[in-house]
């Protein structure tokens, strides 16, 4: 049947349609541990390709056959959002354009396909960045960083990319397109009157977020960022404003199929100081933290990386941090990055960071040129080495990824993710974003052992479990994907997971968009999808950041 649907797109659409064996298979990954081999690929020459898929999609699922379309950039996401049982839409081949930018606002419009490296490059030679880059920026695109409200070492101080996403332009399930962006009382009533499926949306929506006001604010976690369910909070404002772009926002393609985006960027600053401070009392490495966060002109990037990963890694490569830190090594490094334009500032708060540290008897380094900084920022990126090292079949597995605690439960969350790691005796360590408290970890597991695979999912559930319970979320850098999902109804109760549901089930009706993925998905779902082997190959041509 797959090669009936593959010769009527193929003949209706400017883009290629593929579904051979090899390529089914290829796209039957992608960065996470789960596998769904899907029925064709297509790849949209333009939005009108993308409408008419929709279209197909739409009219097939209302005489009962669902063929879902999941939106696809390189394949790097690590959530399991990214791979489905039907089409799979894939941009990066034809839809990859900066379509303007705008030397005087910064305000650049790209297509979804575009690569973040090779934006972010023409961004530079233009004084301009965008920098809420996440980890895979040099393998990942834009619309995929959009897709889940990404962000990485900097999102300290500029937040995840949501807050650089000005306007998007959306095919909805059914085809037609539509630009979002914040309307005012009178544009909204506008949209409210439309006849179509677009004022349908507009309708419902709005009567949902009236009824549930108090509800959907608690979207709203108190956390340094949260990436998770539907962000239905920042939809209408008390000046009665109204936009859908939160929305899409991380909506992993759910919800609509975004085709261009209309964003904000930053002046690049490349005159940095990088701070390298080096703890063995995580209690005191939190007290920092939330002294950091209280600087007037805080730090661009904190970054953690505990003493057993530095010792995993020196382990497996001796080399690989003789130059960038000494043993016995500590049982806490911070990265403390400042890009302040003004030197003055700069130096100012880098002061006050060195006094602090004297003042807790921390030992530290301070760098202000290039080859220091390269030197210390090795330690970071030598956690690449336990994303793509393999034992005996025994790979480090993205499970415990991406959960975010508030700030101040930053050392009971390590000693946390220590004792799940020390109670199944695993080879691991512990990294990521401190200065939000956003820690990864990945435990070494072989997942052709039935064994390792059980393991897995009591992995999961006590880490997801500890986040919860000091009031965290599981998606801080990345949504919520097939990995996260099952844990999204522990995480926002009852009344307002349900929230979620009809959100979904206004947008995409049929289910014909990426289902299986954010909302409605169990555990015992996504059991059956699991690999029996991980690895990230697909990553090798630019080294597999962590």
């Amino acid at each position: 049947m797959s090669s009936k649907v593959a010769h009527y797109l193929q003949e209706h659409l400017v883009g290629e349609v593929l579904d051979t064996p090899q390529v089914r298979r290829y796209f039957a990954v992608d960065g996470s541990v789960f596998t769904v081999m899907p029925t064709l690929a297509v790849y949209p020459k333009n939005s009108s390709d993308i409408r008419k898929v929709a279209r197909f999609t739409w009219q097939l699922a209302e005489r009962g056959r669902v063929i879902p379309i999941t939106a696809r950039g390189l394949g790097t996401d690590q959530s399991g959002a990214a791979i489905g049982s039907g089409i799979i839409m894939v941009f990066p081949a034809h839809l990859n354009r900066i379509l303007e930018l705008d030397g005087k606002t910064g305000t650049v419009t790209i297509e979804p396909g575009i690569g973040f490296d090779k934006l972010q490059q023409t961004l530079y030679t233009h004084g301009r960045c965008l920098p809420p880059f996440p980890a895979t920026h040099q393998t990942g695109t834009i619309g995929g960083a959009i897709a889940n409200n990404a962000s990485g070492d900097k999102s300290v101080k500029y937040g995840n990319i949501g807050r650089f996403v000005k306007e998007l332009r959306v095919v909805l399930a059914n085809g037609e397109i539509i630009e979002t962006k914040r309307l005012n009382k009178r544009e909204l009533s506008k949209k409210l009157g439309l006849t179509n499926f677009e004022g349908e949306i507009y309708r419902s929506l709005d009567a949902l977020l009236e009824e549930n006001h108090d509800t959907a604010q608690l979207m709203n976690r108190s956390l340094t960022k949260n990436s998770a369910g539907y962000n239905l909070g920042a939809i209408k404002r008390k000046d009665g404003s109204f936009d859908l772009t939160p929305l899409f926002v991380g909506s992993q393609g759910t919800l609509g199929i975004i085709t261009e985006a209309i964003l904000g960027t930053e002046l690049h600053s490349p005159a940095t100081t990088l701070i390298a401070a080096f703890f063995d009392d995580i209690r005191v490495a939190e007290e920092i933290l939330v002294e950091l966060r209280k600087l007037p002109d805080g730090p661009s990037m904190v970054e953690a990386i505990n003493g057993q990963l530095l010792e995993f890694i020196d382990k497996i490569n001796p080399n690989q941090l003789k130059l960038a830190i000494s043993k016995p090594f500590p049982m806490l490094t911070l990265l403390i990055e400042f890009d302040n334009f003004s030197s003055r500032i700069q130096k100012k708060m880098v002061k006050k960071v060195e006094k602090l540290l004297r003042h807790y008897q921390i030992n530290y380094q301070t760098e202000t040129e290039e080859a220091g900084q390269e030197r210390l920022l090795k330690i970071r990126h030598a956690t690449s080495l336990l994303n793509s090292y393999s034992d005996n079949n025994h790979h480090a597995v993205p499970v415990m990824e991406d959960g975010v605690v508030p700030i101040d439960h930053f050392s009971e969350y390590h000693d946390g993710l220590n004792a799940i790691v020390g109670k199944y005796k695993l080879t691991s360590g512990i990294w990521g974003h401190a200065g939000e408290a956003n820690l990864h970890i990945r435990p070494m597991l072989d997942l052709s052992q039935v064994g390792d695979r059980q393991k897995l999912f009591k992995l999961m559930d006590e880490y997801y479990q500890l986040v919860i319970s000091f009031g965290g979320s599981p998606s801080g850098s990345n949504s919520d994907g097939r990995l996260r999902a099952p844990y999204l109804q522990a995480l926002f109760g009852d009344k307002m997971y349900e929230l979620l549901q009809k959100t979904k089930l206004i947008f995409d009706p049929y289910g014909t968009l990426n289902p299986g993925v954010k909302v409605n998905v169990t555990l015992a779902d996504i059991k059956p999808l699991l690999r029996s082997e991980y690895s990230a190959t697909h990553t090798y041509d630019h080294l597999p950041l962590a």
